[in-house]
Protein backbone atom coordinates (compact mmCIF):
# COMPACT_ATOMS: atom_id res chain seq x y z
CA UNK A 1 0.00 0.00 0.00
CA UNK A 2 1.24 3.58 -1.23
CA UNK A 3 0.11 7.01 0.78
CA UNK A 4 0.83 8.68 -2.50
CA UNK A 5 -1.22 6.53 -4.70
CA UNK A 6 -4.14 7.19 -1.95
CA UNK A 7 -3.44 10.87 -1.98
CA UNK A 8 -4.50 10.90 -5.53
CA UNK A 9 -7.40 9.16 -5.11
CA UNK A 10 -10.73 11.26 -4.83
CA UNK A 11 -12.71 11.47 -1.56
CA UNK A 12 -15.86 8.57 -3.08
CA UNK A 13 -12.95 5.95 -3.68
CA UNK A 14 -11.40 6.98 -1.22
CA UNK A 15 -14.89 6.23 1.36
CA UNK A 16 -15.91 3.48 -1.19
CA UNK A 17 -12.56 1.54 0.12
CA UNK A 18 -12.58 2.53 3.95
CA UNK A 19 -16.14 0.54 4.02
CA UNK A 20 -15.14 -2.25 1.88
CA UNK A 21 -12.32 -2.93 4.54
CA UNK A 22 -15.14 -1.99 7.05
CA UNK A 23 -13.78 1.10 8.27
CA UNK A 24 -16.10 2.71 10.99
CA UNK A 25 -16.41 5.91 11.88
CA UNK A 26 -15.08 7.63 8.89
CA UNK A 27 -18.33 9.21 7.59
CA UNK A 28 -17.81 12.98 7.07
CA UNK A 29 -14.26 12.85 7.77
CA UNK A 30 -11.43 15.04 6.21
CA UNK A 31 -9.08 13.41 3.27
CA UNK A 32 -6.00 12.91 5.61
CA UNK A 33 -8.19 11.40 8.38
CA UNK A 34 -9.82 8.53 5.96
CA UNK A 35 -6.03 7.90 4.23
CA UNK A 36 -4.67 7.49 8.11
CA UNK A 37 -7.30 4.67 8.90
CA UNK A 38 -7.19 2.71 5.98
CA UNK A 39 -3.43 2.71 6.09
CA UNK A 40 -3.77 1.92 9.92
CA UNK A 41 -5.96 -0.57 8.69
CA UNK A 42 -3.88 -2.32 6.35
CA UNK A 43 -0.75 -2.11 8.95
CA UNK A 44 -2.89 -4.48 11.36
CA UNK A 45 -2.62 -6.99 8.43
CA UNK A 46 0.94 -7.32 8.56
CA UNK A 47 1.31 -5.54 5.02
CA UNK A 48 4.48 -3.16 3.83
CA UNK A 49 3.07 0.70 3.66
CA UNK A 50 5.12 3.19 1.72
CA UNK A 51 4.86 6.93 1.59
CA UNK A 52 7.01 10.04 0.68
CA UNK A 53 7.02 13.91 1.58
CA UNK A 54 8.89 17.16 1.33
CA UNK A 55 10.63 17.00 4.93
CA UNK A 56 10.11 20.28 6.92
CA UNK A 57 12.63 19.72 10.01
CA UNK A 58 11.60 21.86 13.48
CA UNK A 59 13.28 23.24 15.92
CA UNK A 60 12.94 20.52 18.52
CA UNK A 61 15.44 18.31 15.96
CA UNK A 62 12.72 16.22 14.42
CA UNK A 63 10.63 16.91 11.35
CA UNK A 64 8.07 15.37 9.68
CA UNK A 65 7.38 14.99 5.68
CA UNK A 66 4.66 17.32 4.33
CA UNK A 67 2.17 16.28 1.65
CA UNK A 68 2.26 18.55 -1.63
CA UNK A 69 -1.48 17.47 -1.98
CA UNK A 70 -2.12 19.53 1.06
CA UNK A 71 0.10 22.56 0.21
CA UNK A 72 2.87 21.30 3.05
CA UNK A 73 0.43 21.95 5.14
CA UNK A 74 0.79 20.02 9.04
CA UNK A 75 -2.01 16.99 8.71
CA UNK A 76 -2.69 13.74 10.56
CA UNK A 77 -1.13 11.86 7.45
CA UNK A 78 2.04 13.53 7.87
CA UNK A 79 5.05 11.44 8.96
CA UNK A 80 7.52 11.47 11.54
CA UNK A 81 11.05 11.51 10.98
CA UNK A 82 13.59 11.15 13.72
CA UNK A 83 16.77 12.98 14.44
CA UNK A 84 19.19 10.09 14.12
CA UNK A 85 17.48 9.92 10.54
CA UNK A 86 17.94 13.19 9.50
CA UNK A 87 22.08 13.26 11.00
CA UNK A 88 22.53 10.09 9.33
CA UNK A 89 21.45 10.83 5.96
CA UNK A 90 22.59 15.10 6.44
CA UNK A 91 19.01 15.64 5.76
CA UNK A 92 17.73 19.13 5.28
CA UNK A 93 14.26 21.07 5.12
CA UNK A 94 13.21 20.91 1.47
CA UNK A 95 14.13 17.28 0.88
CA UNK A 96 12.00 15.01 -0.66
CA UNK A 97 12.45 11.58 0.72
CA UNK A 98 10.31 8.13 -0.11
CA UNK A 99 10.47 5.15 2.18
CA UNK A 100 9.15 2.53 4.04
CA UNK A 101 6.80 3.73 7.42
CA UNK A 102 5.14 1.93 10.32
CA UNK A 103 1.92 3.08 12.09
CA UNK A 104 1.75 4.72 14.85
CA UNK A 105 2.27 2.69 18.48
CA UNK A 106 0.23 3.36 21.64
CA UNK A 107 1.24 6.84 22.57
CA UNK A 108 1.72 8.31 18.79
CA UNK A 109 -0.54 10.12 16.76
CA UNK A 110 1.59 10.04 13.26
CA UNK A 111 3.18 7.28 11.07
CA UNK A 112 7.06 7.45 11.73
CA UNK A 113 9.87 6.36 8.62
CA UNK A 114 11.27 3.39 9.08
CA UNK A 115 13.55 2.81 6.00
CA UNK A 116 15.09 5.59 3.30
CA UNK A 117 14.30 4.07 -0.36
CA UNK A 118 15.33 7.65 -1.96
CA UNK A 119 16.13 11.30 -1.24
CA UNK A 120 15.62 13.65 -4.54
CA UNK A 121 14.52 11.02 -6.28
CA UNK A 122 17.98 9.65 -5.71
CA UNK A 123 19.92 6.97 -3.71
CA UNK A 124 20.48 7.76 -0.29
CA UNK A 125 24.21 7.40 -0.22
CA UNK A 126 24.48 9.50 -3.31
CA UNK A 127 23.18 12.72 -1.16
CA UNK A 128 26.15 12.71 1.51
CA UNK A 129 28.68 14.29 -1.10
CA UNK A 130 26.18 16.85 -2.33
CA UNK A 131 27.17 20.11 -2.35
CA UNK A 132 25.43 22.50 -0.31
CA UNK A 133 23.35 25.38 -2.86
CA UNK A 134 24.77 28.43 -0.90
CA UNK A 135 28.77 26.95 -1.75
CA UNK A 136 27.34 27.10 -5.72
CA UNK A 137 29.15 29.35 -8.11
CA UNK A 138 26.20 31.67 -9.60
CA UNK A 139 26.74 32.04 -13.08
CA UNK A 140 25.12 33.70 -16.38
CA UNK A 141 22.50 32.21 -18.09
CA UNK A 142 24.17 30.23 -21.23
CA UNK A 143 21.37 27.99 -21.94
CA UNK A 144 17.64 28.77 -23.17
CA UNK A 145 13.94 27.80 -22.78
CA UNK A 146 12.66 26.69 -25.97
CA UNK A 147 8.69 27.90 -25.63
CA UNK A 148 7.49 27.69 -29.23
CA UNK A 149 5.54 24.11 -29.32
CA UNK A 150 5.08 24.43 -32.86
CA UNK A 151 1.14 23.85 -32.88
CA UNK A 152 -0.16 27.17 -33.94
CA UNK A 153 -2.46 28.03 -31.77
CA UNK A 154 -3.11 31.57 -30.21
CA UNK A 155 -0.98 30.43 -26.59
CA UNK A 156 1.87 29.03 -29.57
CA UNK A 157 1.74 32.54 -30.45
CA UNK A 158 2.32 34.26 -26.64
CA UNK A 159 5.13 31.25 -26.33
CA UNK A 160 7.29 32.77 -29.91
CA UNK A 161 6.32 36.13 -28.92
CA UNK A 162 8.57 35.84 -25.13
CA UNK A 163 10.79 34.00 -27.24
CA UNK A 164 11.42 37.22 -29.22
CA UNK A 165 11.18 39.77 -27.03
CA UNK A 166 12.62 38.63 -23.75
CA UNK A 167 14.15 35.03 -24.03
CA UNK A 168 14.32 33.26 -20.84
CA UNK A 169 17.88 31.50 -19.62
CA UNK A 170 18.28 28.47 -17.08
CA UNK A 171 18.85 30.40 -14.17
CA UNK A 172 17.67 33.62 -14.82
CA UNK A 173 14.98 35.77 -13.19
CA UNK A 174 11.72 37.26 -14.38
CA UNK A 175 9.40 39.44 -13.45
CA UNK A 176 6.05 39.86 -15.36
CA UNK A 177 4.72 43.62 -14.60
CA UNK A 178 1.46 44.12 -16.13
CA UNK A 179 -1.94 46.48 -14.68
CA UNK A 180 -4.98 43.89 -13.32
CA UNK A 181 -6.91 41.55 -15.32
CA UNK A 182 -4.24 42.22 -18.28
CA UNK A 183 -3.79 38.54 -18.61
CA UNK A 184 -0.68 37.74 -16.33
CA UNK A 185 -2.08 34.30 -15.31
CA UNK A 186 -2.59 32.74 -18.56
CA UNK A 187 0.70 34.38 -19.49
CA UNK A 188 2.27 32.31 -16.57
CA UNK A 189 0.20 29.21 -17.77
CA UNK A 190 1.44 29.37 -21.60
CA UNK A 191 5.30 29.59 -19.84
CA UNK A 192 4.05 26.57 -17.46
CA UNK A 193 2.72 24.41 -20.81
CA UNK A 194 5.67 25.27 -22.84
CA UNK A 195 8.47 24.32 -20.03
CA UNK A 196 6.27 21.44 -19.27
CA UNK A 197 6.46 19.99 -23.23
CA UNK A 198 9.42 21.24 -24.33
CA UNK A 199 11.90 20.54 -21.36
CA UNK A 200 10.39 17.51 -19.65
CA UNK A 201 13.74 17.42 -17.56
CA UNK A 202 12.61 20.50 -15.30
CA UNK A 203 10.84 20.01 -12.27
CA UNK A 204 8.09 22.89 -12.69
CA UNK A 205 6.61 23.92 -9.29
CA UNK A 206 4.00 26.83 -9.52
CA UNK A 207 3.34 28.52 -6.48
CA UNK A 208 0.31 30.45 -5.80
CA UNK A 209 0.10 32.91 -2.57
CA UNK A 210 -2.94 35.00 -2.05
CA UNK A 211 -4.98 33.31 -4.85
CA UNK A 212 -8.54 32.27 -5.23
CA UNK A 213 -9.13 28.56 -5.03
CA UNK A 214 -10.75 28.69 -8.28
CA UNK A 215 -7.89 29.71 -9.52
CA UNK A 216 -5.31 27.26 -8.25
CA UNK A 217 -7.91 24.65 -9.42
CA UNK A 218 -8.08 25.67 -13.10
CA UNK A 219 -3.47 25.63 -12.65
CA UNK A 220 -3.94 22.37 -11.20
CA UNK A 221 -6.09 21.04 -14.50
CA UNK A 222 -4.21 23.01 -16.76
CA UNK A 223 -0.69 22.71 -16.22
CA UNK A 224 1.12 19.32 -15.56
CA UNK A 225 3.06 20.18 -12.62
CA UNK A 226 3.42 20.59 -9.07
CA UNK A 227 1.33 23.38 -8.27
CA UNK A 228 1.11 24.66 -4.06
CA UNK A 229 -0.78 27.12 -2.86
CA UNK A 230 -1.63 29.54 -0.45
CA UNK A 231 -5.42 30.97 -0.58
CA UNK A 232 -6.78 34.83 0.20
CA UNK A 233 -8.25 32.24 3.39
CA UNK A 234 -4.78 31.50 4.81
CA UNK A 235 -3.11 33.69 7.43
CA UNK A 236 0.15 35.65 6.19
CA UNK A 237 2.16 33.75 8.62
CA UNK A 238 1.17 30.50 5.98
CA UNK A 239 1.74 32.04 3.02
CA UNK A 240 5.34 32.98 4.26
CA UNK A 241 5.87 28.84 5.16
CA UNK A 242 4.86 27.61 1.80
CA UNK A 243 7.10 29.91 -0.07
CA UNK A 244 9.84 28.80 2.09
CA UNK A 245 9.22 25.37 1.67
CA UNK A 246 9.00 25.48 -2.23
CA UNK A 247 12.29 27.89 -2.11
CA UNK A 248 14.09 24.89 0.18
CA UNK A 249 12.57 22.46 -1.82
CA UNK A 250 13.86 23.80 -5.37
CA UNK A 251 17.26 24.28 -3.46
CA UNK A 252 17.56 20.83 -2.53
CA UNK A 253 16.64 19.84 -5.71
CA UNK A 254 19.29 21.79 -7.37
CA UNK A 255 21.78 20.32 -5.55
CA UNK A 256 21.50 16.82 -6.97
CA UNK A 257 21.72 18.19 -9.96
CA UNK A 258 18.32 18.86 -11.49
CA UNK A 259 16.72 21.81 -13.08
CA UNK A 260 14.26 23.60 -10.91
CA UNK A 261 11.76 26.38 -12.36
CA UNK A 262 9.65 28.20 -10.37
CA UNK A 263 6.55 30.53 -11.11
CA UNK A 264 5.28 32.61 -8.53
CA UNK A 265 1.74 34.30 -8.51
CA UNK A 266 1.93 36.82 -7.31
CA UNK A 267 5.42 38.20 -5.59
CA UNK A 268 3.44 41.52 -4.71
CA UNK A 269 1.23 39.65 -2.24
CA UNK A 270 4.12 37.71 -0.92
CA UNK A 271 5.93 40.99 -0.34
CA UNK A 272 3.25 41.98 1.64
CA UNK A 273 2.81 38.92 3.51
CA UNK A 274 6.79 38.63 4.78
CA UNK A 275 5.81 42.58 5.79
CA UNK A 276 2.81 41.75 7.99
CA UNK A 277 4.71 38.86 9.72
CA UNK A 278 8.21 40.26 10.35
CA UNK A 279 8.21 42.20 13.91
CA UNK A 280 7.50 45.80 13.72
CA UNK A 281 10.76 48.16 13.04
CA UNK A 282 9.18 51.45 12.47
CA UNK A 283 9.91 50.60 8.81
CA UNK A 284 6.73 49.73 6.92
CA UNK A 285 5.86 49.03 2.87
CA UNK A 286 3.50 51.41 1.09
CA UNK A 287 -0.33 50.75 2.41
CA UNK A 288 0.87 49.86 6.10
Amino acid sequence: MNLTELKKMPVPELNELAQSMNIEGVARSRKQDLIFAILKAHAKKGEDIYGDGVLEILSDGFGFLRSEDSSYLAGPDDIYVSPSQIRRFSLRTGDTISGKIRPPKDNERYFALLKVDEINFDKPENAKHKILFENFTPLFANKKFHLEIGNGSTEDITARTIELVAPIGKGQRGLIVSPPKAGKTMLMQNIAQSIATNHPECYLIVLLIDERPEEVTEMQRSVRAEVISSTFDEPAARHVQVAEMVIEKAKRLVEHKKDVVILLDSITRLARAYNTVIPSSGKVLTGG
